[in-house]
């Protein structure tokens, strides 16, 4: 399962149109805000009790999200021994470097900035998840 954070729609309707049209993940799991993606990662709130084991294969994070910030998202996940190998890409539109720097600074898997062309955008997602569903060897 991929868990995607992301607050414009019409991103995630790209990535996820990109995932599912690669075959690449049997199941992604859509929130739009920081809180309630660390509500759903956590169990708590609404959430409470719906996420068993096993937890996301991978996690696609943007950085501007409203409630909570990605990088905070990223810090919580991290600091939590049983989230910190769950691999979080960071992606981005953000190009900035302290932007970089905090996510790797906060122990990011990978940090990605979208493409605005359209086919390299899905040629990008492809081989993400290739790499972190396929290729990748997790425990």
């Amino acid at each position: 399962m991929i868990l995607l954070i992301e607050d414009n729609q019409d991103h995630a309707d790209l990535i996820i149109r990109s995932l599912k049209g690669h075959d690449l993940a049997k199941e992604i799991r859509h929130i739009s805000d920081g809180e309630a993606a660390l509500n759903y990662i956590f169990g708590r709130n609404e959430y409470a009790g719906l996420l068993k084991s096993p937890y996301p294969g991978m996690i696609l994070l943007d950085l501007r999200l409203p409630k909570v910030d990605g990088l905070e998202v990223l810090k919580e996940i991290k600091s939590c021994e049983r989230l910190r190998r769950i691999p979080v890409v960071i992606l981005t539109t953000s190009e900035a470097e302290r932007d970089i720097s905090s996510a790797y600074n906060n122990h990011a898997n990978s940090y990605i900035v979208k493409p605005v062309d359209f086919d390299k955008f899905t040629e990008l997602m492809s081989s993400l998840c290739y790499y972190w569903l396929g290729w990748n060897q997790s425990l």
